[in-house]
């Protein structure tokens, strides 16, 4: 995995584990990118979380959060960070966790 981030651990941006990502195009990603960037816009095609897309892959947290603030970057895929009011997380977001949690 240290190849594929460049030896980075921190991702370009602040990406939090529970925002949401989607693929910003309907094409598929060609061979001029890597697999694994190919992996993440296939998957994004239905909006999943940067968690969610560390689990499918089975690539460390931090590894995903530094190729998807990449990805950001290059215009591949699309960010939506939750909105928290002074630091403290919105109830409607932990009320979505628990009840995914229980459907585990």
């Amino acid at each position: 995995m240290y190849a594929v981030t460049g030896g980075r651990t921190k991702p370009r941006s602040d990406l939090a584990m529970e925002a949401l990502v989607s693929s910003a195009t309907s094409a598929r990603l060609g061979t001029a990118f890597t697999r694994e960037y190919r992996a993440i816009s296939e998957l994004c095609r239905q909006v999943r979380s940067v968690a969610e897309v560390s689990a499918l892959l089975r690539i460390p947290l931090g590894v995903a959060r530094v190729l998807i603030a990449d990805m950001e970057a290059e215009g591949l895929v699309r960010i939506y960070q939750p909105q928290l009011d002074a630091g403290l997380p919105d109830r409607s977001l932990l009320e979505r966790v628990l009840s995914g949690l229980r459907r585990l």
